[in-house]
Formats: C-alpha cells, structure tokens, sequence
C-alpha cells in the first residue's frame, strides 16, 4: 500500500502569503517586559511614599533647573523619535536614521545632566534615607535610558543596510519605540514624584 505525498500548492502558497496568522509574540513579550518593569518602579515609588508620610523632614529641597531641563529634552525625545517611526512607515530609511539619531543625541544629554546633577548635589549616597531614595530612583532610571540609548544606536548600525526596515518589516524600530515612550512616563512620574511634591 503507498501513501500519496503529493501536497496542495494552494495550502502552500495561502501559508507564504499568511507567515503571521497569529498574534505577534514579540509585543506580547515587550508589553510583559514593561509591566514587569513598572511593578519594580511601583514598589520603589511606594517605598519612597512610605517613608515620606512616615519620617518628619524627609525631603530635601533640590535644584530644578537641570532636571527641569532634563525633563523637556527626555519628553520632547519621545516626540522626535515618533518621526523616526513614521519616516520607516513610508519606507523614508533616511529620515529614520535622522530622527533617531537626533533622539539618541537627546538621550546622551539626559544622561550627561543627570551626572552633572549628581556631581553637584548637596548630598551623598549615605547621606540620609532621602539621599539614599534619590539616588536609587534616580539611577535605576538612568539605567533604563542607557538601555533605551543602547536599543536606539541598535537600530541605527540595522539600519545603515538600506533594506533592513521598511513599512513592512520595521518591528526593531517599534520595539525601540515603545520603550523608550516608557522610559519617559517613568521619568514624567519621577520627577512629579521626587522633585515637585
């Protein structure tokens, strides 16, 4: 008795047209990521929350020109990196690499204030629990812009191959995007958080 292994060309080809018939994993995957993310910056803030309803003189005042400024530039950031976005969506790989890097250079300054602020603040790390508060709030975020810094330069040495992202295959560039957009919410919570309440 022999088997037929004789296949439909139709089934094939409907197969390579659909090579996504199901959901995209991968965003499931980011969005996983960043609510896990976030439950770590919920209990810091909460901590941080704690302590100050908890502990008389608490605060301290701190400048806020620099992270005033920082704040502007990592917010209209999110803005300018939207049009690397858009730009790959309309297969325009140059303006991607332009509105990124733009972006990237926004995020180094961010950083450079942020060691700017540190080395000017009237305080150390084991100064007192504010100090100590400040500096993991603070520097856990910068950790995170150095990964989202990290992403964004990724995508720009991808993208120096004309074809790699298009308006159809740009996942990298939507990836690098949405967490940099949560890197801002953070810093948006922070600094209300640390510096203005």
């Amino acid at each position: 008795m022999q088997i037929s292994t004789v296949q439909n060309p139709q089934i094939t080809i409907s197969q390579e047209q659909e090579p996504h018939g199901h959901p995209d994993h991968r965003l499931f995957g980011i969005a996983m990521f960043l609510i896990a993310e976030s439950m770590i910056f919920l209990g810091l803030f909460a901590a941080f929350l704690i302590y100050r309803s908890m502990i008389p003189d608490f605060d301290q005042e701190l400048e806020l020109l620099i992270p005033g400024i920082n704040t502007i530039i990592l917010v209209s950031s999110s803005f300018v990196m939207h049009k690397g976005q858009v730009a790959i969506k309309n297969n325009d790989n140059s303006g991607l690499k332009l509105w990124f890097g733009i972006t990237a250079l926004m995020g180094a300054i961010f950083l450079g204030g942020q060691l700017y602020e540190y080395s000017h603040a009237p305080f150390g790390l084991t100064t007192n629990l504010f100090a100590s508060c400040f500096y993991v709030l603070t520097g856990f975020h910068g950790l995170h812009v150095t990964f989202g810094l990290v992403l964004i330069l990724a995508v720009l040495w991808r993208a120096r191959k004309q074809d790699h992202y298009s308006s159809k295959k740009h996942f990298g560039v939507e990836a690098a995007e949405i967490y940099w957009h949560f890197v801002d919410v953070v810093w948006i919570l922070l600094f209300i958080l640390v510096y203005l309440l």
